[in-house]
């Protein structure tokens, strides 16, 4: 009882210490400039929408609804979402440590590896785990549905299949690609659960309360937005814009011609796993499953964006921890030497997966340099002017713009920005005439550059600006005449 006592006390402590050392690496997050420009677009969604407006059919970007609820939900300031998001981070943490340890059981130095290994990297801006992004709160709910469902398997607990189902469709309703991690903790289950078609039947009612509750809280989503009468806005903007979306990176001889190689080398890849069901351990064929999944996730637009890496990093991390755990096949089914031989493959495969990801992706490399430039900042040993543009260059330029909006209109006033940074609109506290935050997607179609127009001509803003290598504004500018320019940035007024 004092052996297990003292394991317990280890277990809280190396918690304590990991969620520390996380809290430390995140805190700089919590005082950087507006300056992603992914998070202003969240942000005046966020402002839209307590002001009113409708999602996708008033404001428009191409995510679920969750995530844009939570940035209004706290007014869209930017320091307290990023400090949910290290919450978030802490919790993903713990979730973490326990499922490692249901998956490696008294290993307990690789228990304590991977977890510090995930935390740091989550903590850091190396994958962008300091920007409060969707992928950011996924993790959490994803990683603790992961839990519940590895439990499942030695409690029988359905409720334990619930909430896990109930989790996944939270990480959805953030973002869509939480519906591969989904399918790889069903393909674990069925995996483990068949042994023939006539014990698989009996155990079709884990899979229907499994799926049945995933689909609940998607189904009074999709329900709010039919009694709203905009579904069509909704499922466009959420669901139907991802089609183009992944085709424009997975051409390759047809249309989706490399999305369906990725599917291909999966299914060989899923094949293999169920070849070997009886030999892999459970953990083995969870991590595995779950890694085949998440590549696939990461890869699936084909875009090289670094937060689409943070999908990636629990299964990789724990496949790191499997490989030097050893424990690739059950008790009794494999000699030493197979044993071996198989962490020699899984290593290769690690090493192999690395430079992959290396080639393919962008990940944040001034690290140290982030972390100087806060310590300098807070010691007051650098400006503001310094400390803004180590983020973006365009930081500091877009302050100037905002303080001179803010400074030069009333409270009705309008203003319009063609331009790629939406956080200005943040700065200013004010909201584009139309639904569209950035210039990106303004002009992502005739429809949608009509509608700008539309929009512009109805609402008529008293300032209109310009931002930089944008081009020509595609709208007519004969009401306005041109009376600022700020570090490139033309600042046209109402004439009328």
């Amino acid at each position: 009882m004092k052996f297990a006592h003292l394991e317990k006390t280890k277990d809280f402590w190396f918690l304590i210490i990991i969620s520390f050392v996380f809290f430390l690496f995140r805190l700089p997050s919590l005082f950087e400039p507006y300056w992603y420009g992914d998070e202003g677009i969240y942000q005046v969604i966020g402002m839209a929408l307590k002001q009113g407006r409708l999602l996708y059919a008033e404001i428009w970007d191409n995510k679920p609804p969750l995530l844009y609820v939570l940035y209004a939900f706290f007014s869209s300031d930017q320091f307290s979402l990023r400090l949910v998001s290290l919450i978030f981070g802490l919790f993903a943490t713990v979730a973490f440590f326990f499922l490692a340890k249901l998956l490696f059981l008294t290993s307990k130095k690789i228990i304590f590896y991977t977890t510090s290994l995930f935390a740091i990297l989550f903590a850091m801006p190396f994958l962008e785990g300091n920007i409060a992004n969707a992928e950011n709160f996924m993790l959490f709910p994803i990683l603790l549905a992961a839990l519940l469902v590895v439990r499942h398997l030695s409690s029988k607990n359905r409720w334990e299949l619930l909430g896990a189902g109930f989790l996944l469709s939270i990480a959805f309703l953030f973002k869509t690609v939480a519906i591969f991690d989904l399918a790889a903790f069903l393909v674990f289950l069925f995996l483990v659960l068949y042994k023939d078609k006539k014990h698989f039947v009996s155990q079709i009612g884990d899979f229907a309360i499994f799926l049945g509750s995933f689909s609940l809280p998607i189904l009074g989503v999709a329900l709010f937005f039919i009694f709203s009468g905009i579904f069509t806005d909704f499922f466009n903007a959420a669901f139907f814009q991802m089609v183009g979306y992944v085709e424009y990176g997975n051409k390759f001889l047809i249309g989706q011609g490399l999305l369906f190689f990725k599917l291909i080398l999966l299914s060989f890849f899923l094949g293999f796993l169920f070849l070997k069901r009886t030999v892999f351990s459970h953990a083995s064929l969870f991590i595995l499953s779950w890694l085949a999944f998440s590549l696939f996730n990461a890869f699936f637009a084909q875009r090289p964006y670094t937060h689409y890496l943070l999908v990636l990093l629990p299964s990789l991390v724990l496949f790191a921890g499997l490989i030097f755990h050893g424990g690739f096949f059950k008790e009794g089914t494999f000699k030493l030497a197979q044993a071996i031989k198989m962490q020699k493959v899984g290593l290769t495969v690690f090493l192999l997966l690395l430079f992959i990801l290396g080639k393919n992706f962008h990940v944040y490399g001034k690290i140290s340099s982030y972390y100087q430039n806060f310590i300098l900042f807070m010691a007051g040993k650098k400006s503001v002017f310094s400390y803004r543009v180590f983020f973006d260059r365009n930081t500091p330029r877009d302050y100037a713009v905002a303080e001179f909006l803010k400074t030069h209109t009333k409270e009705k006033d309008q203003v319009f920005i063609w331009g790629n940074n939406a956080q200005v609109y943040t700065l200013v506290g004010k909201l584009p005439p139309g639904r569209y935050t950035v210039a990106y997607h303004a002009a992502s179609s005739r429809a949608s550059l009509l509608e700008t127009q539309s929009d512009l001509e109805k609402k008529k803003p008293r300032f209109i600006v310009i931002m930089p290598k944008q081009g020509q504004i595609p709208y007519p500018l004969s009401s306005y005449s041109l009376r600022f320019i700020i570090e490139e940035i033309s600042i046209y007024e109402s004439i009328l």
